[in-house]
């Protein structure tokens, strides 16, 4: 069932479309009895998320895609093997990039957000 999954703040990254399934979810069961003190603060934390990041993510709706810092690093090394600016098997010189000072570029294309106490970064 979509939605049914929960979503807390130890993901590498989130789909805002998750998110929105989610909190659906959570407010057809809210006022159940099975409704869960945890699942009530899951709400209250998504919620809080989406009401901050919708407003920045221009694809919120369709599929914006929310980064969580520790993962930034990773997140644009991936990146630029995907756009094609490395290969996958990358030896000299590209294996000499300073992924954490491209990671902090990256970074100033991007808006953060807290979600329960964690940043994450979305565009």
């Amino acid at each position: 069932m979509k939605g049914d999954t929960e979503i807390d703040n130890s993901a590498d990254t989130i789909d805002s479309r998750d998110i929105i399934d989610r909190i659906e979810y959570l407010r057809n069961e809210e006022g159940g009895d099975q409704f869960t003190d945890e699942e009530a603060a899951e709400l209250a934390a998504l919620t809080a998320l989406a009401e901050e990041a919708e407003g920045y993510c221009d694809d919120w709706q369709y599929g914006a895609t929310l980064i969580r810092e520790s993962y930034f690093e990773d997140y644009a090394q991936e990146m630029a093997s995907d756009i094609g600016a490395i290969n996958n098997d990358y030896g000299w010189p590209l294996n000499c990039i300073d992924w954490e000072q491209a990671a902090r570029e990256l970074k100033q294309d991007y808006t953060s957000f807290d979600f329960d106490g964690v940043t994450y970064y979305g565009r």
